[in-house]
């Protein structure tokens, strides 16, 4: 079984009431109910807990987290962001939604100031899926159509995906590669776009589905890790087994 944290700042949904009415419980647990089907362990942690519910042992025992964050990004502690990033690079999945975009630890892993365009107008957006044999594309047909979403438009400041698996188009013109894969160290991270805490996205089934395909992307493969540091040659090694 995949363990999945599910971390969300929980801001949004507290404080504004036309967020609320869309996610009364927050996106966390709206994503939670909604990806239980799919047979994952799912835990859920906030910004105000304790470590912002991100201990050691969470860490240690998640093989995928999801984060979404907005407007508290700052908020976050940066030891406990370099934490995250750090799991990734020994191997845990990461997927970003929206504008974690701008969350410490996927800019940490980025290297680059991860900015963008956006234009909050309630826009459709069509994810035209151009990578449709990819595993994260799995059972979505070619686009995904959402009438009413938040605009994010290129230039995307991000060092070249490794692989973009959805580009969006806006009803302003604008385009955004909106689901695009990277790997740091033996870490698997997934940026997907979609997600503004005002609109019902996350109640998607297809938008769900990228998320659940992600996760088992995502999910570390059964690897030796890396061994660093003096090593004596491998031909003397060979050689006195032999003998």
């Amino acid at each position: 079984m995949i363990n999945v944290t599910i971390w969300n700042e929980f801001v949004h949904e507290r404080r504004d009431e036309d967020v609320k009415a869309v996610y009364p419980d927050g996106i966390h647990k709206q994503l939670e109910r909604a990806l239980t089907p799919e047979g994952f362990a799912i835990r859920t942690c906030t910004l105000e807990e304790d470590d912002h519910g991100l201990t050691r042992d969470v860490l240690d025992s998640t093989d995928v987290m999801i984060w979404w964050g907005h407007m508290a990004h700052e908020l976050v502690d940066d030891s406990i962001a370099e934490a995250v990033a750090q799991r990734v690079r020994e191997g845990m999945g990461l997927i970003v939604l929206h504008s974690g975009h701008f969350s410490k630890p996927f800019k940490n892993l980025m290297g680059t100031g991860c900015d963008l365009k956006w234009r909050e107008a309630g826009e459709q957006e069509i994810l035209w899926a151009v990578n449709p044999s990819h595993p994260i594309a799995e059972g979505i047909g070619e686009n995904i159509v959402l009438e009413h979403e938040e605009m994010y438009g290129e230039f995307f400041d991000i060092p070249t995906p490794d692989e973009i698996v959805f580009i969006s188009n806006f009803s302003g013109g604008e385009v955004f590669r909106s689901g695009c894969t990277f790997r740091r160290g033996s870490g698997k991270i997934f940026y997907f776009r979609p997600g503004h805490e005002t609109y019902p996205t996350y109640y998607n089934p297809d938008i769900i589905r990228v998320i659940s395909n992600s996760i088992r992307w995502a999910y570390p493969a059964a690897a030796a890790k890396p061994v660093y540091g003096n090593a004596q040659p491998i031909r003397s090694l060979h050689a006195r087994e032999l003998v």
